[in-house]
């Protein structure tokens, strides 16, 4: 079942993050070398800190990562 897009959701608060539900940017060049894709965006919906809720636009899946978590 695909979520509706959130009504938070707005194209001017973006993120680059992979997405746990269908991992679309796998073989993606430009997300390998960590640079912003036009492609494999995800909507920022909200954060609190360094924790922020995102869905991605192609699968409608929504998830929360801590950020800081991430770093390499």
């Amino acid at each position: 079942m695909r979520l509706p897009i959130d009504p938070q959701a707005d194209i001017a608060r973006r993120a680059w993050l992979p997405c746990p539900g269908c991992d679309d940017a796998r073989d993606c060049a430009t997300c390998t070398d960590r640079r912003n894709c036009t492609e494999h965006w995800r909507y920022l919906i909200s954060n609190k800190g360094a924790v922020v809720h995102l869905q991605c636009p192609g699968c409608t899946h929504m998830w929360s990562v801590d950020t800081r978590a991430s770093r390499p």
